[in-house]
């Protein structure tokens, strides 16, 4: 279903050209044109897909705090999201091999408790799209 509305189309417009720079590796641009496309979007299911395309930008750049906090915006926006419950279990996943590989008991502690957390997203994930997560299902 094509947008209808000046408003929707413009929303719509922002969200393309933010996932054709996002696809060129361009994350500054593509960034401007999610928060733009934000600004005008009211669709949650929509908005849902922005905030999950904002958290993969801060993902590949390394900024996983904020990665984490898109994903999570996206998922109260949309709960059958299970690409954003994946990227967070990967998120904690590699958090927690960073922590585990310092050695120090209090790190090995914080290590268990990220692949616990890893855990649970990579279950809710693999509810909603049994047939994807492959790693996740062996882990």
């Amino acid at each position: 279903v094509l947008p209808a509305s000046k408003q929707e189309k413009e929303a719509f417009s922002y969200y393309r050209a933010g996932m054709s720079a996002q696809s060129r590796g361009r994350y500054a641009e593509a960034l401007q044109n999610y928060y733009e496309a934000l600004q005008v979007e009211e669709d949650p299911y929509d908005r849902s897909y922005t905030l999950y395309n904002i958290g993969l930008i801060y993902g590949n750049t390394g900024k996983y705090t904020q990665a984490l906090e898109f994903y999570h915006q996206a998922l109260s926006l949309n709960a059958n999201l299970p690409q954003a419950l994946n990227n967070i279990a990967v998120i904690y996943h590699s958090q927690a091999l960073r922590a585990q590989s310092l050695e120090e008991d209090e790190y090995l502690e914080l290590s268990k408790e990220l692949f616990d957390k890893a855990a649970e997203y990579w279950i809710q994930a693999l509810k909603l799209a049994p047939d994807n997560y492959p790693g996740a299902r062996n882990w």
